[in-house]
């Protein structure tokens, strides 16, 4: 992206968020960390207050018309919502874009599994393959194939969607992993999972050297592992 200023995070307390945040900022970025109560001591993270269920406070935010001032080169939407609701996480999504497309910022979506190819049936979403998705989380993951739909559907706003493996949790930060486009990938053990860490680490690249792809998945990578077929790139 060559010289990439502030990013803009919203659900900043969040699982994903939080780690963006860290992420971003240790690696020099200036950060504005979006959500109902920010809190950060790091000296590149402006903390912003914005209920991402209000679509004007959302665009006033992200416009520099809140008390910041601050005009986000890109941003990052990391809400989820358990149980689902389609209907915010659509509707806050589209607002970012519409936002995105006026301003000429990149939008870097971080959404679901569910949206991906099941390995092995092109044909089949994980969010329907019960191997992948319980019944209890169908919704969840089906909202996030909605969001997808929404980004595709967009016109004018350049974005990019980034579909975490079936597994995501709070772990090590390792500074690897493999990178795919829209089908589930697993890991050398079988699994398919990242830590929350390192989907950080594959956001903040993927935003400092934007890929291709409009569509985008990760999974852990252990040392030994060398690049698959059809993995679409490998990070150092």
């Amino acid at each position: 992206m060559g010289t990439l200023g502030t990013i803009a995070v919203l659900g900043a307390t969040g699982m994903v968020g939080s780690r963006v945040i860290d992420e971003a900022a240790g690696r020099g970025h200036r950060v504005l960390a979006l959500s109902r109560k920010p809190a950060s001591e790091h000296p590149n993270v402006t903390p912003v207050a914005v209920d991402a269920n209000d679509p004007q406070a959302l665009r006033e935010a992200l416009a520099g018309s809140a008390p910041h001032g601050a005009v986000p080169d890109a941003v990052v939407v990391s809400v989820r919502t358990f149980p689902a609701d389609q209907e915010f996480l659509v509707g806050a999504t589209r607002t970012v874009l519409d936002v995105a497309a006026r301003r000429g910022m990149r939008v870097l979506v971080v959404g679901g599994a569910g949206a991906l190819r099941s390995p092995g049936d092109r044909e089949l979403l994980v969010a329907d393959n019960p191997a992948y998705v319980p019944a209890e989380y169908r919704a969840v993951a089906v909202a996030g194939v909605a969001q997808l739909r929404a980004c595709q559907a967009h016109a004018g706003a350049e974005w990019v969607y980034l579909s975490p493996p079936a597994l995501l949790e709070p772990g090590e930060r390792t500074g690897r992993y493999r990178r795919g486009t829209d089908t589930l990938l697993t890991a050398e053990d079988s699994r398919s999972w990242i830590s929350a860490e390192d989907l950080a680490v594959a956001v903040v690249d993927e935003l400092e050297n934007p890929g291709r792809e409009r569509h985008i998945t990760v999974v852990h990578r252990s040392p030994r592992e060398g690049s698959r077929p059809g993995d679409a790139s490998l990070s150092p």
